[in-house]
């Protein structure tokens, strides 16, 4: 029987463990945490600290959560000795021969584009699933359908892709690429290479989304092995475009722009890319349709939260970098409450500047408060964001909306994004104003 060691058991990795287990390896799983056993019968564990004993033993490969740098002592070590290490996104593809993939990474909009797709799978097959980054594990889903004919939608972050050798979607995209994770990341040129590791392993009849607005994705988005399909929001004279009225692929009318309920023409482009993947994975135009009208938005992403006293307010703690922070600024014309900041990583927040205008106030919380002092003409650092939701209130009037879209990551003052945007919500629903 052989050998593969799992480093890091979250959900991914719990999930990997089982599988593999399943599938006939011997299983090691390690963290540094303590692990919950319940659900492992047969796999060996090694919790609270990585032993050395792992290092004298060998295997067929290593899965290492996704979360964890190549520069984590235990990586290093068996990345030198030549150990292939993969994320459970390879391991699970590798074992489950008949899934579909619609695959989607990219700086921002990689939920909403493959919770679209999804639905839209789901019209065609019930059964459809989405997973990977967006929360779901692949090999969750493998588990469970391992034998069948499956559409997946899958969410890959560039850390989920850094660890793939063979995965092979069958459409795929980089919605854009912006500077992000450089405090994982040996350089942005790494982080931006690190996204086409998506479209490698495709073959002719396979489809890349490639948009032409990116400069980025133009310069890096090279030796493409599948077939092309150019989208802009820009241009007509590409494959993917809107004209009339419409999102139109080639000579195929998508859906109507009209009928979209989420805003901002960035969210038009995300609604672009799932249906063009949907068509290519088989859904009906009439059921593409019906989910563009049906759509209301992602949670976390631009998401309404409740009107008070004429101010709206918007939680989009989605937003942990500064591109997906002007996408949501870009959404709303004036009087925008900003509330932003969090954990530093190491990208400057220059971007926001070209909405000084549209932004009444910003109030800025955690570690990096004080980096939108040179940003915003009217700025105030708070401590924490109950404090930056407060000062807001108080200055709010009519018309005006209050937007938490951070432009960083959560982990300074809170366990994930997700969590700061139930905080958030729960902040506002107990709001009463004065």
């Amino acid at each position: 029987m052989k050998n593969v060691l799992v480093i890091g058991a979250a959900r991914s990795g719990i999930a990997a463990a089982r599988l593999l287990k399943r599938a006939g390896y011997n299983v090691v799983l390690t963290d540094m945490k303590e692990i919950e056993r319940e659900g492992l019968d047969g796999i060996e564990v090694f919790d609270n600290g990585h032993p050395e004993c792992l290092k004298e033993r060998t295997y067929e490969f290593i899965v290492k959560n996704p979360g964890i740098p190549y520069t984590a002592p235990l990586i290093q070590y068996f990345s030198e000795r030549g150990d292939k290490i993969y994320t459970e996104i390879e391991t699970a593809s590798r074992i489950a021969k008949n899934f579909h993939y619609g695959a989607i990474t990219g700086t921002d909009g990689k939920t909403t584009v493959t919770t679209l797709l999804w639905e839209m799978l789901r019209k065609k097959d019930p059964r459809a699933q989405a997973a990977g980054n967006i929360g779901l594990p692949l090999s969750d889903v493998v588990l469970e359908h391992e034998n069948e004919k499956l559409d997946v939608a899958l969410e890959l972050s560039n850390f989920q892709l850094l660890g793939t050798e063979a995965f092979h979607p069958e459409v795929c995209t980089v919605t854009n690429l912006a500077p992000d994770h450089l405090d994982y990341m040996d350089s942005l040129e790494s982080y931006y290479a690190s996204k086409m590791k998506i479209y490698a392993n495709c073959t002719p009849q396979d489809w890349f989304i490639r948009n032409v607005d990116d400069e980025q994705i133009m310069k890096y988005a090279t030796n493409i092995p599948c077939t092309v399909i150019d989208f802009s929001l820009k241009r007509d004279d590409v494959d993917l475009y809107t004209k009339d009225g419409a999102a139109w692929l080639n000579d195929i009318r998508l859906f109507d722009v009209a009928d979209l309920k989420i805003v901002g023409a960035f969210n038009c482009g995300n609604a672009m890319m799932a249906a063009c993947m949907a068509y290519k994975l088989g859904v009906s135009l009439e059921d593409i349709r019906e989910v563009i009208r049906s759509f209301h938005g992602v949670e976390h992403r631009i998401e309404f939260v409740r009107e008070i006293g004429g101010v709206r307010i918007y939680n989009d703690t989605k937003a942990t970098n500064t591109h997906a922070a002007c996408a949501a600024l870009s959404a709303f014309d004036r009087n925008v409450i900003l509330l932003c900041g969090g954990k530093d990583k190491h990208i400057s927040f220059d971007d926001l500047k070209q909405f000084d205008d549209e932004v009444k106030h910003c109030f800025s919380f955690g570690q990096t408060k004080d980096h939108f002092k040179e940003i915003f003409t009217r700025q105030t650092s708070v401590g924490t964001m109950e404090e930056a939701f407060a000062r807001a209130m108080k200055i709010a009037v009519p018309g005006d909306v209050v937007l938490l879209s951070p432009a960083c990551s959560s982990f300074d003052q809170f366990r994930n994004y997700e969590v700061r945007g139930e905080i958030f919500k729960e902040m506002v629903d107990r709001y009463r104003k004065d």
